[in-house]
């Protein structure tokens, strides 16, 4: 208030040298009555501007201190909105400083630039997730695994990976390979199994050679083969009937239904890598491709291969192929299976560090890159768990053709455990053909068409 007083006094005291002036230059009182009122004009319009910005400028920050974090502002005060609420946790270190975790979302958003036009989309999105429910959830009977959970998986500690029979939630269909509830019950009380499989009628029903093998391992082995019913019907007119109590000589024959996959290749692959859930109690093993009729007794087998060499997971090497690269060729060649799918599981896997197969290396871990998997032998022990269900995951995530991913799983399994060895053997082709008699198969099915 004083500063508006004292600039009118300060007009009123200048008032009489300015009207000299005037009459000085021959001006009328008239004209100063108009330069008067200019100046009174002046005098309120000055200080009437510099209240309203100042009153303006206070109500803004009066407004911004009570209510700035809720204001749509540009940049990241989303963000430390959410942040300063529920989003975090406070967690006490073992050295008692108090340390703030933010939750999985604040962190992504902080990570980085932040797109604003990608986080509307990504909130779009989950909104529409969450209205369609489980209607929007499709089953998968290997999971609907992320990269980040198939990066962890390989490294051997105690944790939940996926490995097949992965169940959706609930009100949702079976993910397949539904066995009934009598054959369920029988496969839980095996110790050692030896299985196979003919899926797409894809094979003859093939016998072990009953007189090879001796009574003891007919009494403690269960020989199971699994069938689709399709197959089933194929092999009965061959003259292949179960008897009362479901065998087809020491072939006990499981039903599968609800196939898992429309390719009978990567169902067949089931069994194959899931023997230890298949038969819960188990604790060895021997998978034989329906091509080949076992013509060596059991026990044999896992003392040649596994007890005598002192390993928990035994397979034999290609007969003619080695190096991964190899492989990748000939299945193009040959049109064993999409060449665009083979060239991004390759291209993914060279990304990831899969070596060369090099001959002259003293310290190559394994005598072949490529292996001939229709014949492995196992241990039911942690590790060779474990790396049953990567390779699974493997062959779910990319093509059935699983000599393309066995070399890169066992080879990052190895590089993410260096403490924790896995004892793989791998033997000579030519004596996994001395085990059993191989045959060519009746038809092989067709490779799928792909993306």
């Amino acid at each position: 208030m004083a500063f508006y007083k004292f600039n009118a006094d300060f007009l009123l005291e200048k008032r009489s040298f300015i009207g000299e002036i005037f009459n000085s230059l021959g001006r009328t009182d008239h004209s100063f009555r108009v330069v008067r009122r200019g100046r009174r004009i002046a005098r309120f319009t000055k200080p009437s501007f510099f209240i309203w910005v100042l009153l303006l400028f206070a109500i803004f920050l009066i407004s911004f201190a009570a209510f700035g974090l809720k204001f749509q502002l540009p940049g990241n005060f989303e963000i430390l909105e959410r942040s300063s609420s529920s989003s975090h946790k406070f967690d006490t270190s073992g050295d008692g400083e108090r340390s703030v975790k933010f939750s999985n979302e604040v962190q992504q958003e902080f990570s980085g630039s932040y797109d604003v036009e990608k986080t509307l989309r990504s909130k779009r999105r989950k909104q529409q997730e969450k209205t369609l429910g489980i209607t929007s959830f499709q089953p998968r009977f290997g999971g609907h695994q992320t990269l980040q959970e198939r990066e962890k998986s390989f490294y051997a500690r105690n944790q939940t990976v996926h490995c097949g029979f992965v169940k959706g939630p609930s009100g949702l269909p079976s993910t397949g390979f539904d066995l009934d509830e009598k054959d369920k019950a029988y496969m839980s009380n095996c110790l050692v199994v030896v299985s196979s499989c003919i899926f797409g009628t894809s094979d003859f029903l093939r016998r072990p050679t009953s007189r090879k093998i001796s009574q003891f391992s007919k009494n403690i082995v269960c020989f199971v083969m699994f069938l689709d019913e399709q197959t089933l019907s194929k092999v009965s007119l061959e003259g292949h009937v179960r008897d009362d109590k479901g065998y087809i000589g020491l072939w006990r024959i499981v039903v599968v239904k609800n196939l898992p996959y429309d390719d009978m290749r990567r169902t067949g692959k089931v069994p194959k890598f899931l023997s230890h859930r298949l038969f819960p109690s188990s604790r060895y093993s021997i998978w034989l491709d329906s091509k080949m009729r076992l013509n060596t007794d059991p026990m044999l087998i896992l003392e040649y291969f596994l007890w005598r060499t002192k390993s928990e997971y035994a397979i034999s090497n290609h007969y003619d192929r080695h190096c991964v690269w190899e492989e990748v060729l000939q299945n193009k060649r040959l049109n064993k299976y999409n060449h665009t799918a083979i060239d991004e599981q390759f291209n993914f896997y060279q990304f990831d560090g899969l070596p060369k197969f090099d001959p002259s290396d003293p310290n190559i871990p394994l005598p072949s890159y490529v292996p001939e998997g229709s014949f492995i032998v196992r241990a039911h022990t942690p590790m060779s768990n474990l790396f049953s269900c990567l390779w699974f995951n493997e062959v779910d995530r990319f093509t059935s053709r699983d000599q393309l991913s066995f070399a890169y799983t066992y080879l990052k399994l190895r590089r993410s455990n260096p403490d924790q060895p896995f004892h793989l053997y791998m033997f000579k082709d030519c004596e996994r053909r001395a085990l059993a008699k191989l045959f060519h198969h009746r038809a092989l099915p067709s490779p799928p068409l792909g993306p």
